[in-house]
């Protein structure tokens, strides 16, 4: 996976980060640095973590399933970045202004699922190196996360769908590309 697709990636993947971070700063009366942070910090950790829990579990069963590899990234990310766009038109939910680490907590592992799906995939592409990839993915999360408390105190959840949709999309085009690749049309 090279530069540009690992950027892309990583941008997909953090997008509902980014719509939950923009939500905790609306929610906010005034989001200070250190809270934008802490955003970013929860989130960009835990989207760097999960991957590489995800890419261990399929490391280990690597062998057991490389015939049919490319079809389980495909249908991995197919499924996760479908849930983004289905749930970008979902009910809107309720966000609350507290950083106590059981809510932080739980906001960083439901938005970071879909990363630890993406790391099993990681098992299955040739030359990934899953240090950097994490790292990367990390600090992605993190800085748009940063940003998204700030945006959300500043301006509010307008762009919260338009967010996760563009980061199901980008995950339904790099499935679609793993899977084509591997058919040989690229």
């Amino acid at each position: 996976m090279g530069f540009a697709e690992l950027f892309v990636l990583a941008v997909g993947l953090s997008m509902d980060a980014f719509a939950v971070s923009v939500c905790k700063g609306l929610a906010m009366k005034k989001c200070s640095l250190k809270n934008a942070m802490l955003c970013g910090v929860w989130f960009g950790g835990f989207q760097a973590l999960m991957p590489f829990i995800g890419y261990l579990l399929g490391y280990r069963f690597r062998r057991y399933i490389t015939a049919i590899d490319h079809w389980i990234a495909f249908v991995l990310l197919l499924v996760i970045g479908a849930n983004m766009v289905k749930d970008a038109f979902g009910a809107e939910q309720e966000t609350n202004a507290d950083m106590d680490v059981k809510t932080m907590f739980l906001m960083a592992v439901a938005t970071s699922i879909d990363a630890l799906a993406v790391g099993i995939t990681f098992a299955f592409l040739p030359d990934t190196n899953i240090v950097a990839a994490v790292l990367f993915i990390g600090c992605v999360t993190f800085a748009l996360s940063t940003a998204g408390a700030k945006l959300g105190n500043v301006f509010g959840a307008k762009y919260r769908k338009g967010a996760e949709c563009a980061g199901g999309a980008i995950l339904i085009l790099l499935g679609i590309k793993i899977l084509l690749e591997h058919l040989g049309v690229f």
